[in-house]
């Protein structure tokens, strides 16, 4: 299907649903559509709750999932519902986010398995890694002894760097994927490869309608270390 730029989700989400509307079954609408809505969730910026935000994606976690009943074997279908479980799980509560994380890791590694080029699968993977080795020791203890989260015990640093590190390889003018990587090599203090990443963000063009964003995150976050020497 013929759908708008990714520099206009809200057009895009509007081909998808007049779509969805004659052929409620349709793979890639269903999937663009739960794309297009992860983006206009996302421009918000705001960290602050947001109900209408939270409301598209759980929309976005809908469509992904009527995605991937209607082609099971699209990577791209299993690649979006894990992105939109990640982002409708944060206003869930702490036991049902745990639930959902065992999810995304499978979604994730779904996609890849279907196609193992897939960037977009691989950054989810590296930034859920990323996520649970920043929990704290006795947080990650109560998640997995009590809550049943034992898929943390897999989570880990490395992990995270390897992911995040293939999909700059496998499509390195994406913005997003540098900043992810720039930020966790800041979590391990390794300030020299991080500047590399986000340095190299200023030079790439605008293919998305959160680059921008994005790019302004790098430049934070080169400001934040400035001066800063690897391990310290």
């Amino acid at each position: 299907m013929q759908v708008a730029s990714t520099h206009d989700p809200r057009s895009a989400l509007a081909q998808c649903e007049a779509t969805l509307a004659q052929d409620p079954q349709d793979y890639e609408a269903s999937w663009r559509a739960a794309s297009a809505l992860i983006a206009i969730g996302q421009q918000t910026a705001s960290e602050a709750p947001d109900p209408a935000r939270d409301s598209m994606y759980d929309q976005a976690e809908a469509h992904a999932r009527k995605a991937v009943a209607a082609d099971p074997k699209g990577a791209q279908g299993h690649f979006i519902l894990a992105h939109a479980i990640g982002l409708a799980s944060a206003a869930k509560g702490d036991s049902e986010r745990i639930k959902r994380a065992a999810e995304i890791r499978t979604e994730a590694l779904r996609a890849i398995e279907l196609d193992p080029s897939h960037d977009g699968a691989f950054h989810v993977m590296g930034r859920w890694h990323a996520a649970i080795a920043r929990v704290p020791g006795f947080q990650r203890f109560f998640a997995r002894n009590l809550l049943g989260g034992r898929v943390f015990d897999e989570a880990s640093w490395e992990r995270a760097v390897t992911a995040l590190e293939t999909a700059v390889a496998l499509t390195p003018q994406r913005i997003d994927h540098r900043v992810a990587l720039g930020e966790v090599y800041i979590d391990l203090k390794r300030y020299d490869d991080a500047r590399a990443q986000l340095t190299a963000v200023a030079s790439l063009p605008v293919e998305d309608a959160l680059d921008p964003s994005f790019k302004e995150r790098a430049v934070e976050r080169l400001g934040q270390i400035e001066g800063k020497r690897d391990g310290r």
